[in-house]
């Protein structure tokens, strides 16, 4: 039951976009399939079938409850990143499956399924990243397939009418890389060279550690903002990592992370692609599964360091905001 464990985390992270919430889920599934009976789960054809049925339902009940909760949230609510790509997606079969299940799981999308409602988004995962049918779509929402089927397919407008031309992962990672050459450089001019017009920036501090109140808007608002931050900091160091599937940057004091930063690029050319959208993680409670390197001086952090600058401490990022 472990490979299920973490498909089923795979899955629960993508409905919920809290890892840490998705762990819980699993578990609590995995606990009903071990609560039955011998004979209960020799009824069942397709216990991964099962599984997936069951933790989909822990999951709709969650994100009934979760809206509630981030009314509460202090600040702005992000998507908890995760390192790379996780068991489930390197193990499906198909290559169609692998590129649906890395496409579901980068913060970009991730950040757009919040603005689904709870049957829309299930029923967009379960289709459209892990191609479950609509008969078992509609076990799980209680409706039937025509009704799941409408439901998927509206959250896929959606979801494709708030996403641009997003750029392959050869030209994100090159986009970052000049990113965080730029922020390192302090050259507001080439910073603002690889921001997109209407750049937003977000941050998530989740009340524990300060960060900005409101997205910052604008090419130009970002790229000081950026500047400023990056000006003012000497402890911590910058290495590009996966995030989520894509290139990101992590930053650590001490070789504990500290934060993690995901970008939306956009575009289909090199000449054109540039960051749509920054955000960065702040929150203890959503890094707690990133590693900490204890050698700040190790040969990968010193390889992929950002040379000559460092990323300020974020107890005056809300200053920032609020001085400009």
């Amino acid at each position: 039951m472990n490979n299920e464990r973490g498909r089923l985390i795979g899955i629960a992270y993508r409905m919920l976009g809290s890892y840490s919430d998705a762990e819980d889920a699993a578990s609590e599934a995995l606990v009903r399939w071990y609560r039955l009976t011998d004979v209960e789960r020799d009824a069942i054809d397709v216990p991964a079938a099962w599984l997936t049925r069951v933790v989909s339902r822990i999951c709709l009940d969650l994100l009934g409850s979760a809206r509630a909760r981030r009314e509460n949230y202090v600040g702005q609510w992000l998507p908890e990143p995760v390192c790379g790509l996780d068991s489930e997606t390197r193990a499906a079969a198909d290559p169609a499956d692998r590129v649906a299940q890395q496409e579901s799981v980068t913060l970009a999308l991730l950040v757009v399924l919040e603005s689904l409602g709870p049957a829309q988004r299930v029923a967009f995962v379960l289709h459209d990243a892990f191609a479950v049918p609509f008969d078992e779509i509609a076990t799980v929402l209680d409706r039937s397939p025509a009704a799941c089927r409408q439901l998927a397919s509206a959250a896929r407008t959606h979801v494709h009418s708030r996403r641009r031309s997003v750029a392959d992962p050869i030209e994100h990672d090159r986009v970052v890389r000049a990113f965080a050459s730029a922020s390192a450089s302090g050259d507001i001019a080439s910073l603002i060279s690889v921001l997109a017009p209407d750049v937003t920036l977000v941050s998530d501090g989740g009340g524990h550690v300060s960060a900005a109140r409101n997205a910052i808007l604008g090419s130009d608002r970002v790229a000081r903002f950026v500047r400023g931050i990056t000006a003012k900091s000497i402890d911590l160091d910058w290495s590009i990592e996966p995030v989520n599937g894509l290139s990101g940057i992590v930053m650590r004091r001490d070789g504990a992370v500290f934060g993690v930063i995901g970008f939306d690029v956009i575009g289909f050319d090199t000449a054109d692609c540039m960051v749509a959208s920054v955000w960065i993680v702040l929150n203890p409670d959503k890094l707690r599964h990133w590693v900490a390197t204890h050698d700040r001086h190790s040969p990968r952090l010193r390889r992929q360091r950002v040379e000559g600058r460092a990323v300020r401490s974020a107890s005056s990022l809300e200053n920032q905001v609020e001085t400009r």
